[in-house]
């Protein structure tokens, strides 16, 4: 593994930048973060930052979606293959193409999750939805999809449930379904994400992280056997990303929310779980978070837990600029460790070196 130093140096003498250490630290920054911005029309200063080199991704949001938005994507890569960040591999283009009501883009999966666990042949069907999920994001010029779902939901009605966004209450077929969806868009060359670890399947039809911070009082036992299972067939299908949610799991770690946690991180999804892929957060600004200071201080407490990429989904470009420069002022000041920073910054590489423009 290269080292932080070597890191830098690779990045900058790629480009023949001449610059201070405090402007490559931002580009190292940048590709932890992911934008978003509002209406179809990009801002101009979102162009401009990223020729700066200080962008790692964007998410789009149905708003974001016209005609015109593949050849603005296009735009992008080309700007920022000419960026100080370039190092061969492209930026992150996302969005939620779940399936059923979950759909940014135009086209497939149309079926939903829960549609596709009760249907004659869930591991085809889902299947198929991961064929569909590749071919909606690759008429977009989109590379990375926050999907699947693995939330096993308990109640009829309740949170997943509501918008039929579990495969099923069966943990076993959820993951078989899981993992099908995975390994179908992942061999036609775009990133999945499997979310939200450890799982919201026991949440009530009120309880969204989203708006309001939620405390799942279930044992880490049933946990463990229930809602961590399908986590084991991704794993084992080679994930490449996983959203760990920001809900409490005081059974486990009674202070910080999942996304926040280095018990979560670090000992179960990596330790016990064996999990090498990235993480990327849910939603920086969520509601949950209302106790844990600003976007930026939420950033910082996540990537310190262990959190790779910090998803800044308020369709506010500043948003994404505040959060790199919080990051690069924790690092500076020793709130993040450089090191465990290093490592996130070679998973990010590695994984963008499995898509091209």
């Amino acid at each position: 593994m290269k080292s932080f130093a070597t890191l830098l140096l690779a990045l900058c003498s790629l480009r023949r930048v001449q610059a201070s250490t405090q402007t490559n630290l931002t580009v190292l920054a940048g590709l932890h973060v992911i934008y978003s911005y509002s209406g179809a029309t990009p801002p101009g200063e979102l162009t401009t930052l990223i020729e700066d080199g200080v962008v790692g991704g964007i998410i789009l949001f149905g708003g974001n979606v016209d005609s015109s938005l593949p050849a603005t994507i296009q735009s992008w890569q080309t700007a920022y293959a000419n960026s100080p960040a370039y190092i061969g591999s492209p930026l992150l283009i996302m969005t939620d193409q779940e399936g059923g009501e979950v759909r940014r883009l135009p086209g497939g999966p149309t079926e939903s999750e829960k549609a596709i666990g009760e249907s004659s042949d869930p591991e085809q069907a889902a299947s198929q939805a991961g064929s569909d999920a590749a071919a909606a994001l690759g008429a977009y010029n989109m590379n990375a999809n926050l999907a699947p779902v693995l939330d096993v939901f308990r109640t009829p009605g309740d949170f997943d449930d509501q918008y039929q966004r579990s495969y099923s209450d069966n943990a076993t077929l959820a993951g078989i379904c899981g993992a099908a969806f995975t390994t179908a868009q992942q061999a036609a060359g775009y990133i999945a994400t499997a979310k939200h670890f450890p799982g919201l399947g026991s949440a009530s039809a009120d309880e969204n992280t989203d708006e309001v911070p939620v405390t799942l009082n279930v044992t880490i036992k049933e946990i463990r056997a229930v809602d961590e299972l399908p986590y084991h067939n991704a794993i084992a299908a080679g994930i490449d990303m996983i959203m760990p949610s920001w809900a409490l799991y005081p059974d486990f770690d009674d202070e910080y929310p999942s996304g926040l946690s280095e018990k979560w991180l670090k000992q179960e999804l990596r330790g016990r779980l064996g999990f090498q892929g990235v993480t990327i957060s849910d939603a920086i600004e969520a509601g949950a978070l209302t106790a844990f200071g600003s976007d930026s201080e939420r950033a910082v407490l996540a990537s310190s837990a262990g959190m790779d990429i910090i998803l800044a989904a308020a369709q506010n470009v500043t948003q994404g600029q505040t959060i790199v420069n919080a990051l690069v002022d924790a690092l500076n000041s020793g709130a993040l460790d450089e090191a465990e920073f290093d490592e996130g910054t070679q998973r990010i590489l590695q994984l963008r070196q499995k898509i091209s423009v």
